[in-house]
């Protein structure tokens, strides 16, 4: 049994994190300042865990957080693209610098590992398809080049001072608790909100856009190997099911799960956004035997269950 942090442990990912890691019998603390995660998303486990609310950008709260820590599961970030746009000096003060805090809290702490969430945005818009964990960065957005920075530094924090840090660059990750109503919303979240109500979806653009849709189990399920990945493993890798659907694709899948026909509504391309992702996973797979369990049809049915289930309790 480990005694574990998960920073962001509030929110949709890290939430899902926590439920696995006390399954597993960890103890699990989990630090988050509760701007975007939910109490309501620990609700169920409320006595089976350690909270303390603290900032990422609160260099003392992040020391007491860390302290008798084994493995810090670093989730905690402010993760829109579009808020990095709005706002880039906080999102580099949460993301950059947060990590940062994490880093050096871990290392005075004698932490065993850091696993740190990364994303797919570090590649940008080139055109190579799957993305491979050796291909040249080209973020564009403030968020993607703080998620490269939060990359660079654990690597620096691997070689120069021996912490052992894992980076999980997720791609499109999605499943419940994940929110629709965020003006900063992901994509899958928008288009269940307003199908369960006979409202189309809306693409921007000609949807024919694709990404590499991710549930969340699968992505738990990488953490929990990068935890538990041999002592001298420092790397970055990919976290997705390593194919791609179009968004035509994706709102058709959900159209067919719940008996409808939903023509989407097509607004003007948004600037900034990639055309295609799909992740290359050899490397996680090879390494730490990574291997995604739920499949995309799967995830939207399991996902689609809790957004019925939530709104005949709203």
């Amino acid at each position: 049994m480990a005694h574990v942090l998960v920073t962001g442990g509030a929110g949709f990912i890290g939430s899902h994190l926590v439920e696995a890691l006390l399954q597993r019998g960890d103890r699990v603390r989990v630090f988050d300042n509760f701007s975007t995660g939910q109490y309501d998303n620990l609700t169920h486990i409320r006595g089976d865990v350690e909270i303390i609310e603290g900032d990422l950008r609160d260099n003392d709260a992040i020391r007491r957080a860390v302290a008798g820590i084994e493995v810090v599961f670093h989730q905690g970030a402010l993760a829109s693209v579009q808020r990095s746009v709005d706002d880039p000096v906080t999102t580099n003060a949460v993301n950059v610098t947060g990590t940062l805090h994490v880093l050096t809290a871990a290392r005075d702490a004698g932490v065993r590992r850091v696993v740190f969430a990364s994303s797919s945005s570090v590649y940008g818009d080139t055109p190579t398809l799957p993305k491979v964990e050796t291909q040249a960065p080209h973020p564009l957005s403030p968020y993607a080049v703080s998620k490269l920075a939060g990359e660079q530094y654990c690597m620096a924090f691997s070689v120069v001072y021996g912490l052992s840090t894992i980076a999980l660059r997720y791609f499109n990750v999605f499943g419940p608790r994940q929110d629709p109503h965020s003006e900063y919303a992901a994509v899958i979240p928008r288009f269940i909100d307003r199908m369960v109500r006979g409202l189309p979806p809306i693409i921007y653009g000609d949807g024919l856009q694709s990404r590499d849709f991710t549930y969340v189990e699968n992505v738990v399920d990488a953490n929990l190997a990068a935890a538990d990945a041999p002592a001298d493993c420092s790397a970055v890798f990919n976290v997705g099911a390593g194919a791609r659907t179009s968004l035509l694709e994706l709102a058709a899948q959900i159209n067919q799960l719940l008996g409808s026909n939903l023509a989407p509504d097509h607004q003007p391309p948004r600037a900034g956004d990639v055309r295609h992702s799909q992740a290359s996973i050899d490397a996680i797979r090879a390494t730490l035997g990574y291997a995604p369990r739920v499949s995309l049809t799967e995830g939207l049915a399991r996902t689609l269950a809790w957004f019925r289930h939530e709104k005949a309790r709203s």
